[in-house]
């Protein structure tokens, strides 16, 4: 880009627009080197929809520019735009999609899960949303889940508790969610939480 801007295209007459694949998986971060290399204009498409393997990841182009300063508008509804376009041309959004996939700020870790509760217990929502994620949720209108999985601790538990309407110092229920989670290889569902609750209260 430099060569061109020096050797080929001189002066501001003629804009330059870079547009990049994501053959090797670099899409965005062409776009940034090509940014920083002084183009005018980058193409993008949401979630890197495109011919072949798509063009580069308007949304993740986004919130990185976002990150570096350069970009200031407000991203809201940028979730939202982009399950919209996963609907509109039928491709889903991966579950480990970065920022958009449903587990981009899912953790059910027990170390992961206690920094963060413990951050917003003392009020710094700001660090919760960065402890283990370099993209800050909020921003995007998102928020941290934290679930309740295999290698989760206790304070995954008593956080699932206090956030449906129970009573997270309650012993018996804490034991009844985390002997569950220990029984199983995945994440229990609020469901399955409400159901194991339910069943420990008939007992």
């Amino acid at each position: 880009m430099k060569f061109v801007k020096q050797e080929i295209v001189k002066g501001d007459d003629v804009k330059i627009d870079w547009h990049g694949h994501r053959d090797r998986g670099l899409g965005v971060v062409n776009c940034l080197a090509a940014i920083e290399a002084g183009v005018d204009r980058v193409h993008a498409t949401a979630l890197g929809v495109g011919e072949r393997v798509g063009n580069a990841e308007m949304d993740l182009l986004i919130v990185n520019l976002m990150l570096l300063g350069t970009h200031r508008h407000d991203l809201q509804k940028l979730a939202e735009y982009c399950h919209l376009v996963a609907d509109a041309v039928g491709v889903p959004i991966p579950v480990n999609y970065p920022v958009l996939g449903e587990d981009a700020f899912r953790t059910g870790t027990g170390v992961h899960a206690a920094a963060i509760i413990k951050a917003k217990k003392k009020g710094h929502d700001w660090l919760a949303n960065r402890v283990y994620s370099s993209v800050p949720a909020e921003e995007l209108g998102l928020e941290q889940r934290i679930d309740i999985t295999p290698v989760s601790g206790l304070s995954n538990v008593k956080h699932w508790l206090e956030t449906h309407g129970y009573d997270p110092e309650d012993e018996a229920a804490c034991k009844t969610l985390f002997d569950a989670a220990k029984r199983t290889d995945r994440a229990l569902s609020d469901e399955e939480c409400h159901r194991l609750l339910k069943q420990a209260a008939w007992q």
